[in-house]
């Protein structure tokens, strides 16, 4: 037998052994076996891989059709240079919430766009308008971000369009629902969210108006109010509008940034529209993962189609765009940054998708509540590759093919682990103690960044502006923890096995024992993803296609390449084709989603603090800094495995520790600062007048943000005697302030007495086992306002105006003890509330014990979208890196406070 004594071992017998049993193998005494790679091959490779995954992201997220004019798109199609004029007259009235000026005027220009479209529309075709005025209501949702709360309104009208052939007898009882919001928040015009999308809704109404006459099933164009107030507009469609009813599947259009590609976040229940959408669909943007993310709470938000959904028994589709998640309900979320092919993207897509609902017979029938049908079984799974090519498939198909890859698995190990004995128990122990201490390695590396960062920078999220210094900042420590804890675990590894090869000469034990330990490291990987498609198949999770790929195709290389099942020929070095052969198609589906996933992460960092205060700055960092190193730990576990018995060590080692060094650097020296004029900090200035228990209302300006970090530099700028610390927290209702900045400088002006909302008893009847009490709410011409009921001493309440019941009684969610109603309409709204409280039978505070006695009951904020003089002129001072940020939750400039304690 001939050995090679240098470079890689290649022994005659050698064909990739897959065991370290040397039975009947004779080997001269003086052969030595060296196990070596080179280290520029895994070192390039390694560089490749990176620069790859940047170009399927750039592909997959970044290629957007050509804009088309009114001459190219033709009667049919959809121009969005058509679609762009309707963005930039919705844009240039500003922001436009509910109850404003500005939302009245958006409202008449989409009413006045649609009464152009129908006097242009096809003479078959019938197009109807309704401007929808909406009664009161409430709205009951109690998932995620609605838990404990009511959210109720009034006064709201919406523009409705349907479109349906005149001679389809049937089309106007099978409707399809397509929606969106003309309303903004107070604080931004609002390109993204949602001009975009009404403006691609109006030029879908153009095209499909000179289609319809060939439609078997009419299509319903929503364009409603009150979603940034709590989906007010969609509940009050569902729950009031007489073709509400005749809706088989709803389509909803949002933005959670600004531009880019639109792409499906939501689909179903029902999987028939996702299917159809993937036939027809010319750019299909589509991803489960996102659907797993955004249920699974982790992101604080809701979209309209929640409400059909849930309330409406809809199954249907939601689409969002997400890029520049960073603008989001703030100033920056304008005109400018719409990029050019964005609206084309979604009209194409969306046009199809109509173009093939509208004439199909077999739409999904709503709420069906006699089906046979398992939802489980027959939700889909779903999508896009590299933009171009869409999978969908269903869950029934997804449990054969994971229990048959788990089942396969698990008789390989065992077979495996039962020929290999003792010895390959114990080699799988200790491979998977090396990915174990991969992800300690990883993790702890990355989150050490974390701390370091608010010592050499002006902000804990120093990378907003520039989502790349995060590669630097924490993909660099985490790719080096990863291969530093790995490599730990492999020298381990290493000697055991070199203490199994006794039979072996002792000049050639060790280089097979590297070559053994690493195919141990490479199988490790293997079985990481095994774990984790057992995992995510026991739960039913969507996004365990991930791991399916990540573990059939290596396994499929190793497989066909390397494996043996002659338990008498020594190993030799993993092929470098393995690697490449088993990685291309898990880095093709899953590298642009990774990166998408991570500038979604950083760009919701501008608002992650739900309570300033709250919770330590690291905080969001660490977060990020975990789920980089598990990106690192799980798509590179198979590339780390081949660089232990190479020259890749030293290059990667140091290629990380500069790539780190310069990042650092540049955070350190403010060569990228945090925020710029468009990718702002959310800020908030409030006018506070608070009357909470108080004989005389007391009043600040105070400053707040939903950033990490702390308000010392923007205060210094914007002067007006700001103090920033803890003194002062405050309870806004929805939300508290633990930290921010306050100032009482002129705050005594710019608001009346008369302003103060009034919580007034009218009646207080006690019974032997019951206790009943009329509360008069008075929000003194405020239609935004925020009610916290104290649930620890109130079973349930009754809420009414002057003409009807808004809240019922009926079991009330809360949270910490509290639930809230929130309340937004337009001018007309009423102003005056009757709330019935209907306390615990253990409960019985008497009266005059004082104002301080007892815990609060009732806390009353109501806002006004009004600017004071020293408001203004701290908002003229505001610095330009900083934007007013907006939600339901977020108060207006203006507010006003008012306690009433269980004592009365």
């Amino acid at each position: 037998m001939r050995q090679r004594s240098k470079g890689a071992a290649k022994p005659n017998a050698v064909s990739g052994g897959d065991t370290s049993s040397e039975k009947g193998t004779q080997l001269k005494p003086n052969v030595h076996i060296v196990a070596k790679r080179s280290g520029y091959a895994i070192f390039v490779l390694l560089v490749l891989v990176i620069y790859a995954t940047w170009g399927v992201y750039r592909y997959q997220y970044e290629s957007l059709p050509e804009p088309l004019g009114a001459e190219h798109a033709g009667k049919r199609g959809f121009s969005e240079l058509l679609a762009m004029e309707h963005v930039k007259a919705l844009t240039k009235l500003g922001p436009h919430p509910v109850g404003s000026d500005n939302l009245a005027t958006a409202l008449q220009y989409v009413l006045q766009v649609s009464e152009t479209i129908k006097k242009e529309a096809h003479w078959e075709v019938d197009l109807e308008i309704d401007l929808f005025h909406s009664k009161s209501g409430a709205n009951h949702l109690v998932g995620g971000l609605f838990k404990g709360k009511t959210l109720v309104y009034s006064d709201l009208d919406h523009v409705v369009v349907r479109i349906s052939s005149k001679y389809e007898t049937n089309a106007e009882e099978n409707a399809i629902l397509v929606s969106s919001h003309i309303d903004t928040v107070f604080s931004a015009e609002g390109a993204g969210d949602c001009s975009s999308c009404v403006a691609v809704m109006l030029e879908l109404a153009r095209g499909i108006s000179q289609w319809a006459h060939s439609f078997k099933n009419s299509i319903i164009f929503l364009f409603n109010t009150g979603e940034e107030e709590g989906l007010s507009g969609a509940h009050s469609f569902v729950t009031q509008h007489p073709w509400s009813g005749t809706v088989r599947l709803a389509i909803d259009l949002e933005a959670m940034g600004v531009g880019g590609k639109s792409g499906i976040f939501q689909a179903g229940p029902d999987p028939w529209a996702i299917e159809n959408f993937a036939q027809v669909a010319k750019f299909p943007s589509a991803q489960i993962v996102a659907q797993d993310v955004f249920s699974s709470g982790i992101i604080k938000s809701g979209t309209d189609f929640q409400v059909y959904r849930e309330l409406g028994g809809l199954s249907g589709l939601d689409f969002a765009f997400t890029e520049n998640t960073a603008v989001y309900h703030t100033k920056n979320d304008k005109l400018s940054l719409l990029k050019p092919g964005s609206l084309q993207h979604l009209g194409e897509n969306m046009l199809a998708f109509l173009l093939k609902a509208a004439t199909s017979t077999n739409l999904p029938s709503s709420k069906e509540t006699g089906s046979n049908k398992d939802p489980h079984l027959d939700m889909a799974i779903y999508f896009d590759i590299l933009g171009t090519y869409m999978i969908v498939y269903r869950q029934r198909l997804a449990n054969m093919l994971y229990s048959s890859v788990i089942l396969q698995s698990l008789l390989i190990w065992i077979a495996s682990l039962f020929v290999g004995g003792y010895p390959a128990v114990v080699s799988l122990a200790l491979s998977c103690l090396g990915i174990i201490l991969m992800w300690i390695g990883s993790i702890a590396c990355s989150v050490f960044v974390t701390f370091v960062l608010p010592l050499v920078s002006l902000s804990p999220v120093p990378f907003v502006s520039c989502p790349l210094l995060v590669v630097g900042l924490f993909g660099g420590p985490a790719l080096l923890g990863a291969l530093s804890g790995q490599h730990f675990g492999y020298l381990i590894l290493v000697k055991y096995l070199s203490q199994t090869k006794g039979t072996l000469p002792p000049s050639i034990q060790t280089g097979v024992a590297e070559l053994d330990a690493e195919r141990w490291m490479y199988k490790a990987g293997l079985f990481q993803w095994f774990v984790l498609l057992a995992l995510g198949h026991f739960f039913k999770i969507g996004s365990s296609y991930l791991a399916f790929v990540w573990l059939v195709s290596p396994a499929f290389a190793y497989g066909l390449l390397e494996a043996t099942l002659s338990p008498a020929r020594l190993p030799k070095p993993l092929k470098t084709v393995t690697l490449l052969i088993g990685l291309f198609v898990p880095f093709l589906i899953s590298s642009g989603l990774v990166i998408r996933l991570v500038a979604t992460v950083i760009g919701g960092s501008v608002r992650s603090v739900r309570n300033p205060g709250d919770q330590p700055e690291w905080q969001g960092n660490a977060i990020l800094a975990v789920f980089v190193a598990a990106i690192v730990c799980l798509t590179m576990v198979y590339l780390l495995s081949y660089a232990h018995i190479s020259g890749a060590k030293a290059p990667i080692i140091i290629t990380t520790c500069i790539l780190f060094g310069i990042s650092l650097t540049m955070v350190s020296l403010g060569v990228n600062p945090p925020f710029t004029e468009d990718a702002a900090r959310a800020v908030n200035v409030v006018h506070v007048v608070d009357a909470s228990g108080k004989e005389e209302p007391v009043s600040h300006i105070s400053l707040f943000s939903t950033t990490p970090g702390n308000l010392n530099r923007e205060a210094r700028e914007i002067g007006e005697g700001f103090v920033c610390g803890r003194d002062k927290p405050f309870d806004f209702v929805t939300f508290s302030v633990k930290y921010g900045c306050w100032t009482t400088k002129n705050a005594e002006v710019g608001w009346n007495k008369s302003d103060i909302p009034m919580l007034h008893v009218e009646s207080d009847v006690k019974g032997n086992s019951s206790r009943v009490s009329r509360i008069l709410v008075d929000t003194r011409g405020s239609t935004r306002w925020s009610l916290g009921i104290n649930t620890d001493e109130v079973e349930d309440f009754l809420l009414k105006d002057d003409s009807e019941e808004l809240v019922s009684l009926g079991e009330k969610t809360s949270v910490d003890g509290w639930h809230t109603v929130q309340f937004a309409g337009g001018k007309k709204s009423p102003t005056e509330f009757k709330l019935t409280l209907f306390w615990h039978k253990t409960r019985s505070h008497t009266k005059g014990a004082g104002p301080e006695a007892g815990p609060t009951l009732l806390k009353l904020r109501t806002d006004v979208d009004r600017q004071t003089p020293q408001t203004a002129e701290v908002l003229k001072k505001l610095p330009s890196w900083c934007s007013l940020f907006g939600k339901s939750t977020s108060p207006y400039t203006l507010a006003f406070f008012n306690t009433l304690n269980a004592s009365f």
